[in-house]
């Protein structure tokens, strides 16, 4: 009861609590059909009830939010038959159209209690967003841009993006590895969530990882496989499929579906249905590179051969002709050296000949002008002894004349003598020693 005081009514925070209640249950008794956005579905495992937030937006605010909850027994009902209608569980972020009492608690306050929710409502949702995706990506030319880039010659380094325990990824394995002509792959595995709400970042992620070291690698290939066709809403999103448009080279899916294609498979540069189709594919592509190339080898070889047979039989006949020429020529050449031998010969002979001549005329005018020169020589040398007699010092003294020596040497001058020297005079028979008294020069006065 509320508390009365003279001047206002005192209501406990219960009172109000259970008048709100009563207030909401006779108003609001039936069941209600509601649409809202489910932001996150809050399922706990351990007791199988889910308590989804639900919330409005207007241009991506917020507007209304309010708690729900859906019994263990209702959301695995619920659940099977959107996976069956759909492919896609209950899960984050999906708008919903659902049957609901409202509620309210005195401790938990108003809820809507989940009765059931209709999956062909959120399948016009999602058909919706992919819609969305779609049109953006044509109108931001975006939806074939990486269908245009040019395709390998030879796709020989992959860039996975899968899950290593995928049966999807085992089977794509087993396919390139067991390809009967032995060609090999290099690849390296990146992994990632291939579906659910996690599974955009998650593969957004890898993406960039990959980009960074783009130079390695020839294509990517998003590899999902044993999930069905459940969980493939997430490759509508645009992001993910305008990530995959504008990747810098070819991205290859084969997510393993059979339903209509998703945004991020139509983008791609191809795609298959399932990852064994994509690795016969890959190996296909390989395959048009390496037969044209065997053939070309083998006619490489053919003619290689029939070059070497025809240029063989051109290279005896070289042989032969060169050989027959050979001995012919040796043969002229022969005759020609023993005709210049001969000829050589004789020429040697007749030089022989004259040089004997040169050689006796010059031995005779040698002889005679020797003669005649060495009578020449014997008349200027008797003129010279004749001469060297005529200046012989005995022979100037027999002819009256001497010669006056002081200390041993000749006497030129009176330059050279003083008052008592001793002079030696030589004459033609003998000495004279005189002492100097009086000099005089021929000059003096």
């Amino acid at each position: 009861m509320p508390e009365k005081l003279p001047d206002k009514i005192i209501f406990s925070l219960g009172e109000v609590a259970k008048s709100i209640q009563r207030t909401i249950a006779e108003r609001y008794r039936q069941v209600y059909w509601i649409k809202a956005e489910m932001n996150k579905l809050n399922h706990y495992t351990h007791s199988g009830h889910c308590y989804p937030e639900l919330v409005e937006k207007k241009e991506g605010k917020i507007i209304a939010e309010m708690r729900s909850v859906l019994w263990n027994g209702d959301y695995q009902r619920i659940n099977q038959r959107f996976i069956e209608i759909i492919r896609e569980p209950l899960k984050n972020g999906i708008t919903i159209l659902f049957q609901a009492t409202i509620s309210y608690d005195p401790l938990y306050g108003l809820s809507l209690r989940i009765l059931d929710i209709d999956p062909a409502y959120s399948l016009g949702e999602l058909e919706r967003e992919k819609q969305e995706s779609l049109s953006r990506l044509k109108r931001e030319g975006l939806f074939y841009a990486n269908k245009r880039l040019p395709f390998p010659t030879v796709p020989k380094r992959l860039a996975i993006l899968s899950v290593e325990t995928s049966k999807g990824y085992s089977d794509f394995l087993k396919i390139l590895d067991g390809n009967p002509w032995g060609y090999r792959f290099e690849r390296n595995l990146f992994p990632a969530l291939l579906q659910g709400d996690k599974s955009i970042p998650s593969i957004l992620n890898q993406l960039v990882n990959i980009a960074e070291h783009i130079e390695d690698y020839d294509v990517v290939t998003i590899i999902r496989g044993g999930g069905g066709d459940v969980g493939l809403s997430s490759y509508n999103n645009y992001l993910l499929a305008s990530a995959i448009a504008q990747f810098p080279i070819p991205v290859l899916t084969g997510i393993g579906h059979s339903t209509n294609e998703t945004v991020a498979e139509m983008v791609a540069h191809q795609n298959a249905i399932t990852p064994s189709e994509l690795a016969d594919f890959l190996i296909q592509r390989f395959h048009q590179f390496a037969v044209p190339v065997a053939q070309a080898q083998e006619v490489i070889v053919h003619k290689t051969r029939q070059l070497l047979l025809a240029h063989r039989n051109t290279l005896n006949d070289c042989v032969r002709y060169f050989r027959l020429h050979s001995i012919h020529l040796l043969s002229q050449q022969q005759k020609a050296l023993e005709h210049q031998f001969i000829r050589l010969n004789m020429a040697s002979i007749n030089r022989l000949r004259q040089g004997t001549q040169i050689l006796l005329h010059s031995q005779k005018m040698l002889q005679t002008a020797t003669t005649g020169a060495l009578k020449d020589q014997q008349t200027q040398l008797t003129a010279m002894e004749r001469s060297v007699k005529l200046l012989d010092p005995q022979q100037v003294l027999n002819r009256g004349y001497s010669i006056t020596r002081i200390n041993g040497h000749a006497l030129k001058s009176t330059e050279y003598i003083k008052k008592g020297d001793t002079l030696e005079t030589l004459l033609a028979s003998g000495q004279v020693y005189s002492t100097v008294i009086h000099s005089k020069t021929t000059n003096d006065e």
